[in-house]
């Protein structure tokens, strides 16, 4: 199925989890702050009779969001932005937020954007169209600089050889799409069968840093928690250890001790002041079937926390 703007319709990783974290109720307000194509508001909308507010930094989802608009009306409203800026942008209480991090299938999809190594395309990688881009990084980064960000954001052990071979390359011509650097470091670790193609890491570490997405990550969970009411939920649905580390450590440090409520418990369990939220998940991983059905949903985590009530008044 096409949607405005030539992208095929696709259906948002682990949605009945995301609905059953959130758990839209009529009458409130979430936010999607990670639009995209408009899988998880149109979900939601359709859960509930409830507002949803969505943002994203991408031009091209624009259309998208017009066509939600003239759908849902005054339920739907969406703001051009960074979830990193989700302070500035949503000012309004609300009563639950989905964050979907990293790139979006309609990004990986169309190869203009540069995003994916299995279609040859111009080194991009910006999701909101402006800015440095890939390229960028790879033709006028120092060698070291670009060894340790594609070590420290991708996690590849072979970063200082592939950077080596990325600035020898570029002394003879630029690099300026994505087959030219795939086939680099091809050169230094070769292909083999049922194994992540070797590209991956450093694909990732570079979409990270153009489009510092660890960063916006974090000021949108600080953000996007001192927006939530009380009882509020916060879903992130993550794609690779970098970015689940962020939002573990997130919700560990702002929950209390055994906030995985036991449902057979026979009452909660009492919260210091300081903490922000009653409880928090484990991990949940996609299902088998999911994972069949759509392959890039294999490394998705999801963690969702609530939080607490207002602290009873002193007098």
């Amino acid at each position: 199925m096409m949607i405005p703007g030539g992208y095929e319709k696709h259906f948002p990783v682990m949605l009945p989890e995301v609905l059953q974290a959130l758990a839209p109720a009529d009458g409130k307000t979430y936010v999607d702050a990670t639009f995209g194509n408009g899988g998880y508001s149109e979900a939601i909308l359709k859960a509930a009779d409830c507002k949803v507010i969505a943002l994203d930094r991408d031009p091209n989802v624009l259309p998208r969001a017009q066509e939600f608009q003239k759908k849902y009306g005054s339920r739907f409203e969406f703001r051009t932005g960074r979830f990193g800026d989700f302070a500035e942008l949503v000012t309004e209480a609300i009563d639950g937020a989905v964050f979907d991090i990293g790139v979006s299938s309609m990004q990986l999809d169309n190869a203009e954007r540069g995003f994916s190594f299995a279609k040859d395309a111009p080194l991009d990688m910006r999701m909101s169209c402006t800015g440095i881009s890939a390229a960028d990084i790879v033709n006028t980064m120092p060698e070291k600089e670009l060894a340790d960000l594609i070590y420290k954001y991708g996690e590849e052990k072979k970063s200082r050889q592939i950077a080596a071979r990325i600035v020898k390359a570029r002394a003879i011509r630029p690099i300026e799409t994505t087959k030219q650097l795939a086939d680099l470091i091809y050169g230094v670790m070769h292909k083999t069968p049922n194994a992540i193609d070797p590209a991956t890491r450093t694909f990732q570490a570079l979409r990270i840093a153009v489009n510092n997405e660890l960063t916006e990550l974090e000021n949108g969970l600080k953000a996007a928690t001192a927006r939530l009411s009380p009882k509020g939920r916060l879903v992130v649905v993550t794609f690779h250890s970098l970015e689940d580390r962020i939002v573990k450590n997130f919700f560990k440090e702002n929950a209390g001790a055994n906030v995985h409520v036991s449902k057979y418990a026979k009452e909660a369990p009492k919260l210091d002041e300081s903490v922000i939220f009653a409880q928090t998940s484990k991990v949940i991983c996609a299902s088998e079937e999911e994972i069949e059905l759509n392959p890039r949903s294999r490394s998705a985590k999801l963690r969702w926390a609530q939080k607490k009530e207002c602290n009873p008044r002193k007098d």
